[in-house]
């Protein structure tokens, strides 16, 4: 596929899926295709919003080399036709990430998360070097996530720009450090698709960004579906409203979470309240405990969502 038609499929509210444990830690492939075949019928579809495996949120750091292409056949399976599956790898050489793209690929990802090579403590001219690789080796698309925030300078506006010609670098998961401008994304916007990683939907938007990264959207998709919508309208205000109505909250028992323990146990307990359980964190990251779950139950009873009794 070409950048214009991958550019169809890697768009709109990005929903990062928890990965399923049994008791005993290991992968519940069985949980899994059920909630991809769940996620598909409501509303996670091609064209509308594309569904993420093995990312952080979901756990993929944890995952073995032999683990994450067993989650992702199982989701590409059941998910179908409908729905566009991407698969995040993780941060690895460049001929190691090329190995683990082609392996990607050839289960049925249509699009693949790539960090920047932090491990490499990487220039700009080595970012280039490194996305254009992998781009002339597959043909998928690659949605670059400036993980900055682990100790590499973040990846520029100017450097993004040179990678016009890597075909299937196709869109940017864009959060900045405070000292630059989010608003240098105008630059490549028309180029890449461009989402928000920062709580931004709507100044990404009015920039020509095209999607957005969601915390919720695996557990409720209607509520993000229903964001999108309005922000494809230009219904700015009333995005803005019903975004903070929920992020707000959120962030709020996410910062108090974290002092108990890092990791994403939130999102876990998350599709607890709302009935699909996916099974606890790995260690070290700890679960929701009973008071901690009975205060997210009643903020999400709050939001006005179909929390099961």
């Amino acid at each position: 596929m070409n950048r214009n038609e991958l550019k169809k499929l890697i768009k709109g509210p990005i929903a990062t899926l928890p990965t399923p444990f049994d008791e005993k830690f290991k992968l519940d492939l069985a949980v899994t295709a059920d909630l991809a075949r769940w996620w598909v019928a409501n509303g996670l579809v091609r064209e509308t919003a594309p569904i993420k495996v093995a990312a952080a949120m979901g756990e993929g750091p944890d995952l073995s080399d032999d683990e994450w292409p067993h989650l992702l056949r199982t989701v590409v399976d059941a998910a179908g036709p409908r729905a566009s599956v991407i698969c995040a790898l993780k941060p690895k050489n460049t001929l190691h990430t090329i190995e683990d793209a082609k392996k990607a690929q050839d289960l049925g990802a249509i699009g693949l998360q790539i960090d920047l090579p932090f491990f490499h403590h990487p220039t700009q001219d080595d970012m280039v070097r490194f996305f254009t690789d992998i781009s002339d080796a597959i043909d998928i698309g690659i949605m670059i996530y400036n993980t900055w925030w682990f100790g590499v300078p973040s990846l520029t506006a100017e450097t993004m720009a040179r990678l016009a010609d890597a075909e299937h670098v196709v869109a940017l998961k864009w959060a900045v450090p405070p000292e630059v401008d989010y608003d240098d994304m105008r630059q490549f916007s028309q180029t890449f698709n461009v989402i928000d990683n920062s709580n931004q939907p709507v100044r990404c938007h009015k920039n020509g960004g095209r999607g957005y990264i969601s915390a919720v959207i695996a557990a409720y998709p209607q509520h993000d579906l229903k964001i999108w919508e309005l922000l494809e309208a230009h219904r700015y205000e009333e995005v803005q409203v019903l975004y903070d109505r929920v992020v707000n909250p959120m962030r709020d028992f996410m910062g108090k979470a974290a002092q108990k323990s890092g990791g994403y146990r939130v999102l876990k307990g998350l599709m607890g309240v709302m009935g699909r359980p996916v099974g606890a964190p790995r260690p070290p990251t700890l679960p929701l405990d009973e008071a901690e779950m009975a205060e997210l139950r009643s903020i999400v009873k709050s939001l006005g969502w179909p929390v099961p009794a």
